[in-house]
Formats: C-alpha cells, sequence, structure tokens
C-alpha cells in the first residue's frame, strides 16, 4: 500500500452497502447516495423483506397513489435489496435500502444477512448520517470507523468508540462481525442548522468516500451542482440572519483551528488520484 494511496477493498470482493431512513439518516443524505449508485450503476432488485414484521404503519404509514398503469395501489414501508455490476472494476455491489424497522431488529438483521451469504457478500459497510456541529462552508466530514482489527488495518480506519443508543446500522454492523464479515460503518456528519432534507453536500462526500472505498469512480450526473446550489442557499440564510451568520463563523473558526496542524498531504494526494480516476474513466483508460 502507496503512503499515499487511499486503501480499497480486494477488487473481486462483493460489498454490501446498506442505508435506512429516520434516525440513521440526517439530510437523506445516506439513503440519497445509495439511490444514486441503484441509478448510475443499473442496480436490479433481487429481493426484499416483509414489512408486516418489522414496521408499526403508524409510525411509517403506507402510502396511496397510481401505479404504472393508472390503477390505484398501496406501496408499503419495505426493505429492497438490489445487486449492481460497477462498470469498470466489475465488482458485485449489494444495495440495501429500507426504513429503520420498529421492531424485531435482531430477526430483521439475520433476514438481511442470509440473504447477504446467498449473493456470495464478504464485508458489509453501514452507511448513517448525524446532526453535527460543523460549519456548512467546509468540506463535510465522513468517519470511518470498524469493530474489526483486521478491516482497520486493511484500509487504515479508527476503531468504533462510541457508547450509547444504536440504530439499525449499528446493529446490522454487530451482528455481521458475530457472523464472520468484515463490517464498518461511515457517518457523514450534517450542519445541524440545516438538517432538512435534501442535503446534497453530505451525500456528495458519502459518495466520494466510497468511490475509494470501491475503487470505482462514480458517475455524479447534477450532484456537484446541486451541493453547490445548496451552500449558496445556506449562504443566504447565513446572510440574513446575524445570530446563524456569528454562529457559523465560530464553527469555521473551531473547524480551520483544529486542522491546521495537519499537512494534509495525504488528503491532497487522495483527491489528486480520484482526479486521475475520473480522467482515466473519461478517456475510456
Amino acid at each position: 500500500m502507496s503512503e499515499h494511496a487511499a486503501p480499497d477493498l480486494p477488487a473481486r470482493e462483493t460489498v454490501l452497502l446498506a442505508a435506512f431512513e429516520g434516525w440513521n439518516d440526517a439530510g437523506s443524505a445516506a439513503t440519497a447516495a445509495l439511490e444514486h449508485l441503484h441509478d448510475v450503476w443499473g442496480a436490479e432488485q433481487v429481493d426484499e423483506l416483509d414489512p408486516e414484521e418489522y414496521h408499526d404503519f403508524q409510525v411509517n404509514r403506507p402510502v396511496v397513489g397510481p401505479g404504472p398503469d393508472g390503477t390505484r395501489e398501496i406501496t408499503w414501508p419495505t426493505t429492497a435489496v438490489a445487486v449492481a455490476t460497477t462498470p469498470r472494476s466489475g465488482r458485485q455491489v449489494v444495495l440495501v435500502h429500507g426504513i429503520e424497522p420498529s421492531m424485531r431488529w435482531r430477526r430483521y438483521c439475520s433476514e438481511l444477512l442470509d440473504i447477504a451469504a446467498g449473493l456470495g457478500v464478504r464485508t458489509i459497510v453501514t452507511v448513517g448520517a448525524l446532526l453535527a456541529d460543523v460549519p456548512h462552508t467546509r468540506p463535510i466530514p465522513v468517519n470511518a470507523t470498524s469493530e474489526d482489527e483486521e478491516v482497520r488495518e486493511l484500509l487504515g480506519l479508527e476503531p468504533n468508540t462510541y457508547e450509547g443508543p444504536t440504530g439499525i446500522v449499528g446493529v446490522l454492523q454487530h451482528e455481521a462481525g458475530v457472523r464472520g464479515l468484515q463490517a464498518l460503518s461511515l457517518w457523514a456528519a450534517v450542519p445541524h442548522y440545516v438538517a432538512a432534507p435534501p442535503s446534497p453536500k453530505a451525500t456528495l462526500a458519502i459518495l466520494h468516500r466510497l468511490e475509494g472505498l470501491l475503487g470505482e469512480p462514480v458517475p455524479l450526473g447534477d450532484l456537484p451542482d446541486d451541493a453547490e446550489a445548496w451552500q449558496h442557499g445556506v449562504d443566504e440564510l447565513a446572510g440574513d440572519d446575524s445570530e446563524i451568520g456569528e454562529y457559523v463563523r465560530q464553527l469555521e473558526e473551531a473547524k480551520d483551528t483544529a486542522e491546521l496542524p495537519e499537512a494534509s498531504g495525504e488528503a491532497i494526494a487522495q483527491e489528486f488520484e480520484r482526479y486521475l480516476r475520473r480522467r482515466d474513466k473519461g478517456t475510456g483508460g
């Protein structure tokens, strides 16, 4: 491993990416990232979990609306499992997108992991987003951790030291480790003063981190423009409200002071490598 290169997972290893709406998904950033991957990689749904087993429909209600043929139908809050093959490396990626269940979390995780086993998954990456004291004007932090020492050594990650209430992503990651699967977790920090979805800048940060992890460039479409427009919108909000504006300046100062000692050569090298991967893809290399 180069001292500057961002380590990634073995190229032929099947990876499962999971994100869940609700407590684990500030600004809908994590589920939006998986929806984007589903679209750009042409994923096909292969399975789903019965919502009757896991959801309180008074909390997550079904939705009535016209179906593809115009007939009114009910859409139930379920968890979908889709499979995609990445265009450059040919890696199989399993995408799990659902709503955090209301009940039977252990059974829910067991069913998902049984499906994963049938698809040959060896590594599970849970993706989440949380509200945090970070400024919208700086890069969105995406923290990666793992309870697995082998994974930490392979990818240069920190151990997970969080203590407190957890969501379904924490339970799924733990249960995956119990089964002997490699498991890690990505969390994007969304500025808490702009918590309402969408949060395209955070979604973009998650996709960049997944690019490095999978060694696969992701077509970003309109996301960079959406992220820039989002930031301009929040700039205007901060400009119109002196209290928010002052709070943002305090967050910027704290962030810049914390990062100042880090001569971020590694971050620059990783960004340059990402640029090269995009350039190679654009020229068919």
